[in-house]
């Protein structure tokens, strides 16, 4: 990477060649900040109740048939039982009324046999309402969201190694259309089987188009445009997406045409294969030289400066072939039984589970599941903005510890809040996506920086890919507390408790803040080595230094202690 920003030097830093680059290269990620949160709005569960024929019931029995439960201290219809419809058609016909001829509580129920009617306050129709996915079938709306994540998860094994095969430009604009296409077909799928099916083969897009677009932003970009675009400008990008999708469902309030609204934009992005070069970095990692140098001087003619005779020395490109690198796999981590790799496992599994977690609950914050969607989005912003500070700043362990600390005393004091505060309880919810947002952001730099050259990439990798079965664990955690099913604030003293025990697993890990990144496994075990040292309060080996001088004609000696 140095060999190569010092021949691309003389096309600047922020010309205009890299703010096409960067602003194009952001404008798609929006697609996903969209697709990875629609679930808020598409498996909502609208309000509902059994469905009552109307044959041979008279208006009271018609109004009396759903029986009353008590939800959220309010009486409201049972959402999945009945009374049996052939007693309340005798009572209708010796014309006995419900409640003053009839104890209502004495008789018979059954369940939904006729099927549901939904509310249309806030949705004319959800993923939710078109299969069904309620009462003896809603263990099935969290998994509608897991399965998704699934894909995700499947992406991440695969995302790379095609990059790294076939080029970041190809896999870009496949991923792209895998995403748009199949969210669009979702529509018209017949079954929910079949609709989990299309919707895992969208998450096997959507990570990939976010993997890939990073990767070629870093390689394409120099300097300080690589810093901006890779601590922010992704980030950024993912969240105006976030950040629209309140916008596009609050106008369009059926799931068919939102997911439309969601694909088109991955559709509009399709010409810019005609815009955006490959990175001429991975060209030229595959031998392809003159095709990097004309991508280049391209890119020289857009800044208007000169590029030189030959931009690319064949003689350094060879001799950084030829030097000996130093291989390791995650087995070497695994087998010496690393500290760092299981605390970071742990850090990242958590915080993938609260960051999600806090996300998809949106719709359970708010009377308006609108507003609380766009603040989860809004607060972001500002996440991502201290967090570029906290880097430059703030010792990783610390600013890690901050963040998790926030956030797990946001999430313990949201049960303390009175009912009728309701606006403090949504501001320490944001208060805890904040910490969320801004220690997912921590753990990409903390991780980066623990591990040697050789294994840096692919052990953040590896934890970013664990951290999405977290993703996948996140919408059964929101469960606990939905209808008030075991404790109406479990999932938060649950994602609480989570942030507390990552706190625990943050304290095994080395400061890397001013220290230089470790170039091999050794150094990376001497620095865990030394933590561990400092942290049990043993006195490490001082290094020591022995002085000689000459005084009255005897030689005298003293040891120095550095």
């Amino acid at each position: 990477m140095q060999h190569y920003d010092s021949s691309v030097a003389f096309l600047g830093t922020w010309g205009r060649f890299q703010l096409i680059i960067f602003f194009l290269l952001c404008f798609t990620i929006l697609p996903n900040g969209m697709g990875s949160f629609s679930f808020v709005f598409l498996t909502d569960t609208p309000r509902h109740r059994c469905r009552i024929p109307e044959a041979n019931l008279s208006q009271e029995w018609q109004q009396a048939a759903v029986p009353l439960e008590v939800v959220d201290g309010e009486l409201q219809p049972s959402r999945c039982s009945r009374y049996r419809l052939d007693v309340l058609r005798n009572l209708s016909a010796g014309g006995l009324l419900p409640g003053r001829d009839v104890n209502l509580s004495s008789l018979q129920q059954e369940d939904c046999v006729d099927g549901w009617v939904y509310s249309t306050e806030i949705y004319q129709s959800t993923v939710v309402s078109q299969y069904d996915l309620v009462c003896g079938h809603r263990w099935k709306q969290p998994l509608t969201t897991t399965i998704f994540f699934l894909g995700v998860l499947g992406g991440s094994f695969i995302s790379g190694v095609i990059s790294d095969k076939f080029g970041r430009k190809p896999v870009l604009f496949t991923t792209i259309i895998i995403q748009a296409v199949f969210t669009l077909v979702q529509i018209a799928a017949p079954t929910w089987e079949v609709f989990c099916f299309l919707l895992f083969c969208n998450g096997l897009g959507n990570i990939s188009n976010y993997v890939s677009c990073y990767v070629m932003g870093t390689e394409i970009l120099t300097g300080n445009a690589r810093v901006v675009y890779s601590s922010t400008g992704v980030c950024l990008g993912f969240t105006l997406g976030y950040m629209m999708l309140p916008l596009f469902a609050y106008f369009i309030r059926t799931w068919e045409m939102l997911l439309v609204a969601i694909g088109v934009p991955g559709l509009i992005c399709i010409p810019l294969w005609w815009v955006l070069p490959e990175s001429p970095m991975w060209l030229l990692s595959q031998g392809r030289v003159m095709e990097a140098e004309a991508i280049v001087r391209k890119a020289a003619k857009m800044n208007r400066v000169v590029a030189p005779e030959k931009i690319f020395d064949d003689s350094k490109l060879q001799a950084s072939e030829k030097r000996p690198v130093e291989h390791y796999t995650v087995s070497d981590l695994l087998r010496k039984r690393s500290t760092i790799m299981t605390t970071s496992l742990l850090c990242w599994v958590c915080m993938s589970i609260c960051y999600y977690g806090l996300s998809l609950n949106t719709s359970q914050l708010h009377s308006d599941p609108y507003i609380s969607c766009f603040l989860s989005a809004v607060v972001e912003v500002p996440a991502y903005l201290s967090c570029s500070l906290a880097i430059r700043y703030l010792p990783r362990r610390m600013a890690v510890l901050a963040v998790f600390l926030i956030m797990g005393v946001a999430l313990f004091s949201i049960q303390l809040v009175p009912q009728s505060i309701l606006g403090l309880a949504v501001a320490l919810e944001m208060l805890g996506k904040f910490g969320a947002t801004a220690g997912t952001s921590l753990l990409f730099a903390f991780t980066a920086e623990l591990y040697p050259t050789s294994l840096r990439n692919t052990a953040s990798g590896l934890c970013l890919m664990v951290s999405r079965t977290g993703s996948c664990i996140a919408p059964f955690i929101i469960q606990l507390s939905e209808g008030d099913i075991f404790f109406k604030y479990l999932s938060y003293i649950t994602l609480g408790i989570l942030a507390m025990l990552s706190i625990l697993a943050t304290l095994f890990l080395p400061e890397s803040f001013g220290h230089p990144l470790p170039e091999t496994l050794q150094h990376m075990q001497k620095r865990q080595r030394c933590s561990h040292r400092r942290q049990s309060g043993e006195e490490a080996p001082r290094k020591s230094r022995q002085i000689i001088w000459r005084h009255g004609g005897r030689v005298r000696t003293c040891l120095l202690a550095l």
